[in-house]
């Protein structure tokens, strides 16, 4: 009876993570952002969590974020933060034009300059549009099991390449950066894909910051903040990143 509560109580916790993150993942960054970006560095959050519908913490946390930024930006001086501006230099480069296709980041904080709320989906989605605000870069998050394959890709949207953005329906991805798995994209840093979403029922998040300036310290920064709001909002545990270039 003890030897089967010592399993219980150790060895099926491990066995649990093992099954949530059984491959990691991989991320490669392709030539074609190289040519334009060759300072980029990003990095891959993983963690295990339990979501939910709604933190009322996490959006007191939003919200004091959204009185700092309408007391000290516009929706014109947004656009020279660090992050943001670096990735509008990168949607030129590869032909985009980020005034119509804004980059999350700034599309959120504009939001908020604006006076509108932002959209409240779930805890997991939440925090990460958190993290996206507070630091300038747009990141995408997803539900890690969803992937094919162990490798994910940055690389270029080509003409015609199929994307259902999440909530956009079927977007023009030609020129966007995009992260592809084995069966095709899954993030650009203006929409995450429908196939591979985070939903109540994820437990292995996995989130990528794009860091288009370069900024090796703000990026790792980023990623340790996205760490310590899943462990405080979202019961995260075994959390951990690396950097990928």
């Amino acid at each position: 009876m003890q030897l089967r509560q010592f399993f219980s109580a150790h060895l099926f916790p491990v066995f649990i993570f093992l099954c949530i993150f059984a491959v990691a993942m991989k991320v490669l960054v392709s030539n074609e952002i190289e040519q334009v970006c060759p300072g980029f560095v990003g990095a891959c959050v993983e963690i295990t969590v339990e979501n939910s519908a709604y933190s009322q913490e996490l959006w007191t946390e939003i919200d004091a974020l959204g009185e700092e930024y309408r007391a000290t930006l516009t929706t014109e001086s947004l656009k020279e933060l660090p992050g943001i501006a670096a990735t509008r230099r990168v949607y030129r480069a590869c032909g985009k034009d980020p005034s119509r296709y804004r980059p999350a980041s700034e599309a959120l904080i504009r939001r908020m300059l604006q006076g509108k709320a932002l959209y409240q989906i779930d805890t997991l989605v939440d925090l990460i549009n958190l993290a996206s605000i507070r630091f300038g870069y747009s990141i995408g998050g997803f539900d890690a099991s969803k992937f094919v394959g162990d490798t994910l890709t940055l690389g270029v949207g080509r003409a015609g390449e199929p994307y259902e953005g999440i909530g956009r329906g079927m977007l023009n991805i030609e020129g966007l950066p995009v992260f592809r798995d084995a069966e095709g994209g899954v993030g650009t840093p203006t929409s995450d894909n429908e196939r591979t979403k985070i939903d109540l029922s994820t437990r292995s998040l996995l989130v990528l910051v794009n860091g288009y300036d370069g900024n090796e310290e703000r990026v790792s920064s980023n990623a340790e903040y996205i760490l310590t709001l899943a462990q405080r909002y979202a019961k995260g545990s075994n959390g951990s990143f690396f950097l990928y270039r």
